[in-house]
């Protein structure tokens, strides 16, 4: 009896460490399929000469956000004194770059402060709003798109119903009252972002993915008794992730673009210095009239160039998911 018993035992122990082995095996292959899906896009990706040149300037720019502490030759929010003195400046003090008897490179502000150390921190706030912003947008729009485009009727309509009234809301102007109504916050202008971005991201991949269902390979898997899960995550989610990187490249771009309208007109976060803050001080104190260019023209250069990058990454993701435009 005893004997049957252990027989039975180990009959169970052999099932359940099969069943162990074939999860193991199930998700090692579909983190396989990712790895090979993500290698063939980079290499189809930096073949592109201005992707390229694109992914080298955003990654100066996250180097540079990275060592700040090191880079910057100053406090950003400190006030500068001049003169042996030290009295505070309340003056800016042109370049050192142009010349002058100065000590800082990019002058001051017209209260004192650093205009090279806060251009370097402020890229910081530019990268963070950036990249928070575009990979939760885009996360959020693939999976509704591809549980609204898999699944269709009633989550389909529920959906793409929440999409269409988020689309009769303007992106700036939306972002400008949330911010003003939960408080000008480097975080809340985040969030207000990932409300509105990504129900461009959901509207496509859910059109991708109501074709990729439709399609053979899926039809096999649903009759071969594949769970919902298996199907998204193995067969609809790797189709349609150049589409995913594509909208959150340009949610990078469209995200620092906001957060520097948003600031520019007074609702940046007071607390931390950003490229939008830099930007609204120098109109305060009308640097244009007076001709200090060193104030505006950096933090403009560096909004140009991160988002001009951005764009154009998009645009080499846009040539992978249509071969026409190469």
């Amino acid at each position: 009896m005893a004997q049957k018993e252990q027989s039975s035992q180990s009959i169970f122990t052999d099932l359940d460490d099969a069943s162990t082995d074939a999860e193991v095996n199930k998700w090692q292959r579909t983190f396989r399929l990712w790895r090979e899906t993500l290698r063939e896009h980079w290499g189809m990706l930096t073949d592109e000469l201005s992707v390229k040149l694109s992914m080298l300037t955003v990654a100066g720019f996250v180097v540079i956000a990275i060592f700040a502490p090191y880079i910057a030759t100053h406090q950003p929010l400190v006030r500068q004194y001049q003169g042996d003195a030290g009295v505070l400046i309340d003056k800016w003090v042109e370049p050192s770059l142009l010349g002058a008897d100065s000590e800082y490179l990019l002058g001051t502000t017209a209260a004192g402060y650093d205009i090279f150390s806060q251009l370097v921190y402020g890229t910081r706030a530019a990268l963070m709003v950036g990249i928070i912003a575009a990979v939760f947008t885009a996360g959020i729009g693939t999976l509704v798109g591809l549980v609204a485009g898999y699944y269709g009727g009633k989550v389909d309509d529920a959906l793409m119903r929440l999409v269409d009234f988020l689309y009769g809301m303007p992106l700036l102007p939306t972002v400008i009252v949330l911010v003003a109504v939960l408080g000008p916050n480097l975080w809340n202008i985040i969030l207000a972002l990932i409300v509105l971005q990504w129900r461009s991201t959901a509207r496509v991949i859910r059109s991708q993915s109501l074709s990729l269902r439709e399609r053979p390979f899926v039809k096999a898997a649903e009759v071969a008794g594949a769970s919902d899960w298996h199907i998204i995550s193995r067969h609809l989610a790797p189709n349609v992730l150049p589409m995913t990187f594509l909208y959150g490249s340009f949610g990078i771009a469209w995200a620092i673009l906001a957060e520097a309208g948003v600031s520019f007109i007074g609702l940046g976060d007071p607390n931390t210095v950003s490229w939008g803050t830099m930007l609204q001080a120098s109109r305060a104190y009308s640097a244009l009239s007076f001709g200090a260019w060193w104030w505006f023209v950096p933090p403009g250069i560096c909004i140009g160039l991160l988002v001009i990058s951005g764009f154009l990454i998009g645009r080499g993701y846009e040539e992978i998911t249509n071969p026409k435009l190469q």
